[in-house]
């Protein structure tokens, strides 16, 4: 074992000692300095990995059959890739475009290019040529790896770069993934990266504007993804399913460091289309005790039938957008469980969480999480808020804890947008919150989001958690409708549940329902049923739908599939 090795077990071992004590693990815990070199390809998956045919990763496909891998598979598959990859050219600092979807050679490439000290550019299969060439120009990627079915999209983007397709297509101008496995990987050595090196190049889902292009190092995601083992709960031996797309920061939390920190086994599942009972049925079948998912997801499977129990989970998790107070009661209320939630972002790790073992306050992101140095900042005056109140949530890189190691080091080729999320001492997130007197942050929305109605502030999230109450709502997302008396009044665009079908009658019920569970300076005044605008990852693009507000307000017209409050007259009695 290397020093680094053991540095990152005392670690790791510290946070699983603390299961279920969120405040001993905070005041105790500070992430460890890791020495140099340090790769933790080499130095924590290939020591755990070693001689162990316990399983690491389990591939469930479309048709309900499984592929299991184990940690000893995975170390020699990966290091016959590495050498295999470095006789194609592939060199340490090098960027590789990774375009793979939930199976096996994902967990291969990302283990090889890794462990030759090069650099992941981690790419949604959704993409298409345009996003692939502005992925290429701007993280200057060298290599690409892509599966057969997505090949022809690189037709269209130039450029002289490596180009690996899993799986065979009739071109010469592609290698072929399946042979690396007939190399002999036994030479492949530590590539002597230190930790501040550049490990992965991250492209955000831009909600409102160009992707952010976000750097991480050799450390602040391998090692800083300890708080995320912590804040899911993740324990050796565990079975951990997490529903993600491949390509985005979350997979990378869920599907590969944060359980494999934890030396337990990840299951994916391979299929083209989201079935919540497939999805229910799975987690029964594999035995799944730690599950994370997304609040699109929740949500569908608390339309869906429950009644078949829990089966052997422990943990359940939330994340990527924030948790509705009805989702997490109907969770509890079919399995009896409590549903946590949790915040981070691809600029960082799980920065604050809902904690094993600790009181969960439904609606609450939770605490700040172990090492992390989560403020709030008035974003009017710039001052950081002590005690209860609503600010932006921000991380200190200036406090008793330094720069904290989670965090990305900048956004590449972008040094405004990188002095402005570092201004003032802090990073800022962009979202607001506010924190009671115990501690817990519970978030209002971004700072574009929020917006005025006659005068009063109006949080979008908390008047859609009202909306997806109602059975006939799926999603829900509100915006600010331009209004002559009002400045503005809140609009929601619907996207109902299965076996609803947008009516007059059904638009009038759910102006009701807002009306009789909202207070009055809440109340939404006008209604849409749409498909909701998402960014590739699934966020709600509420930019585009705060566009069609805008344009309908300068043309002086009526959406034409709108309903106004004041449509219904029973509504004001």
């Amino acid at each position: 074992m290397s020093e680094a090795t053991d540095l990152f077990r005392a670690s790791r071992d510290q946070l699983l000692d603390w299961y279920g004590d969120h405040g001993s693990a905070v005041d105790g815990f500070r992430f460890p300095e890791m020495p140099s070199p340090f790769n933790w390809v080499c130095d924590w998956f290939d020591a755990v990995a070693d001689g162990n045919d316990a399983r690491a990763l389990v591939v469930v496909e479309e048709d309900g059959s499984s592929t299991a891998h184990t940690f000893a598979e995975l170390r020699e598959r990966s290091r016959a890739v590495s050498a295999w990859l470095a006789d194609l050219g592939v060199r340490r600092g090098d960027s590789v475009i990774v375009m793979l979807g939930n199976r096996v050679e994902l967990w291969e490439s990302m283990l090889a290019i890794m462990r030759l000290g090069a650099v992941v550019m981690p790419t949604t299969t959704a993409v298409g040529p345009a996003e692939l060439v502005d992925r290429i120009e701007r993280g200057d990627a060298r290599h690409v790896i892509v599966d057969a079915a997505d090949v022809d999209k690189f037709d269209d983007v130039p450029g002289d770069y490596t180009r690996v397709s899993v799986g065979a297509v009739p071109s010469d101008a592609w290698h072929t993934f399946a042979d690396g496995y007939d190399v002999d990987g036994s030479g492949v050595g530590h590539p002597g990266t230190s930790p501040e090196d550049r490990l992965l190049l991250y492209f955000t889902s831009g909600t409102t504007s160009r992707p952010k292009l976000v750097e991480h190092t050799q450390v602040s995601y391998p090692v800083g993804h300890l708080s995320t083992m912590f804040w899911l709960g993740v324990r050796p031996g565990d079975v951990h399913l997490n529903i993600s797309s491949a390509g985005w920061a979350k997979h990378a939390w869920s599907c590969f460091f944060a359980p494999w920190i934890a030396e337990a086994t990840i299951v994916v599942l391979n299929y083209a289309r989201f079935d919540p009972q497939t999805l229910l049925r799975q987690l029964r079948e594999q035995e799944v005790t730690t599950f994370c998912a997304p609040p699109t997801v929740w949500r569908m499977l608390i339309k869906s039938d429950l009644s078949g129990g829990s089966g052997s989970l422990r943990e359940l998790i939330g994340a990527g957008e924030p948790l509705n107070p009805e989702v997490i009661a109907q969770v509890q209320q079919h399995w009896g469980m409590t549903l946590r939630d949790g915040y981070g972002q691809t600029e960082m790790t799980a920065a604050i969480g809902n904690t094993p073992g600790s009181p969960v306050k439904p609606g609450s992101m939770g605490r700040p999480l172990p090492g992390i140095p989560v403020v709030l900042v008035d974003p009017l005056s710039g001052s950081r808020m002590d005690g209860e109140g609503e600010g932006e949530i921000c991380l200190d890189l200036e406090g008793p804890l330094g720069r904290p190691l989670p965090l990305m080091t900048a956004y590449q080729g972008d040094p405004e947008r990188d002095a402005e999320a570092m201004a003032g001492g802090c990073y800022h997130t962009g979202d607001l919150a506010a924190r009671d007197a115990e501690g817990y942050i519970t978030y209002v929305g971004r700072t574009d989001d929020v917006f005025k109605a006659s005068d009063y502030k109006i949080s979008p999230f908390e008047l859609e958690s009202v909306l997806i109450e109602h059975p006939a709502v799926a999603e829900a997302a509100i915006v600010p409708a331009p209004d002559e008396v009002r400045l503005a009044v809140p609009k929601a665009y619907v996207s109902l549940a299965a076996g609803h079908e947008p009516s007059p009658e059904l638009a009038q019920q759910i102006l009701a329902f807002a009306r009789d569970n909202l207070a009055p300076y809440l109340r939404i005044r006008r209604l849409e049923f749409a498909v909701l605008p998402k960014t590739i990852s699934g966020k709600i693009r509420r930019v585009e739908l705060r566009g069609l507000e805008d344009d309908a307000a300068a043309d002086g017209v009526r959406r034409d599939a709108e309903y106004r409050y004041e449509d219904f007259p029973e509504l004001r009695s």
